[in-house]
């Protein structure tokens, strides 16, 4: 209880005295994990949408392929990201391995199948007959598509939310890919574990209870936006 009581006050201490590294952590956190989750949903919506509606040759396969990379182990996707951006890699010549941006390659890696597959569930509990509906009073398929995701988007809004929980709690691949270099890639998670590992337990809680922090301001403001929407029906 008294290592839990000083992370409490040692994470109270570091945001309230405007702590610089713990700052400068914390906003690299939400940069990539944000920037991950965009990157996932750019890809991952039209992606379910396909896989919900569309009827092609291999749907079933691509679908199962989504549904098990929501379950990929984290540290699977760094191999696979680091061997790809490794000097000798197919895309080493660009030089990202342990910077910020191999780091959103692999957490968008993570997250894409997340929204994919939640994306495909979502929309196949519309009605079915909605885009017909929407086809018949005269509505372009663009615009029966967009009716469509509005009848999902809270749905949609969970599966970004749990694309955004995903990647920034993760470590395994933020490490192999990011190297956890100080002022440059070191993470929250990562911190926590390199705190951890030097026997620093109340900073490690510390940067832990940031990261709950983070997770509970963005699920309240989701939360309000949702109710704001239902008031306004």
């Amino acid at each position: 209880m008294d290592v839990l009581a000083d992370g409490f006050l040692e994470a109270l201490r570091l945001l309230l005295t405007g702590d610089q590294d713990t700052w400068a952590i914390t906003v690299l956190t939400l940069q990539v994990s944000l920037s991950a989750t965009v990157i996932a949903s750019l890809v991952g919506v039209p992606a379910g949408t396909a896989l919900a509606i569309g009827r092609f040759w291999g749907r079933r396969a691509v679908l199962a392929v989504a549904n098990t990379g929501m379950g990929m182990p984290p540290v699977v996707v760094g191999l696979f990201v680091t061997v790809l951006l490794w000097r000798s890699g197919p895309l080493g010549s660009f030089g990202l391995l342990y910077t910020p941006a191999a780091m959103v390659i692999a957490q968008a890696a993570i997250a894409t199948p997340i929204v994919t597959a939640l994306t495909a569930t979502a929309l196949q509990q519309v009605d079915p007959d909605f885009l017909l509906q929407m086809r018949g009073l005269g509505a372009t398929r663009l615009r029966a598509l967009g009716a469509l995701l509005g009848q999902a988007r809270l749905p949609l809004v969970a599966a970004g939310l749990a694309a955004f929980g995903a990647v920034v709690s993760e470590v395994g691949a933020a490490q192999m890919v990011g190297g956890n270099l100080a002022g440059e890639t070191r993470v929250l998670t990562t911190a926590a574990v390199l705190a951890t590992s030097r026997g620093q337990f109340a900073l490690a809680i510390a940067f832990g209870l940031i990261l709950l922090v983070i997770a509970f301001a963005v699920n309240l403001a989701v939360t309000l936006a949702q109710h704001r929407q239902s008031a306004d029906r």
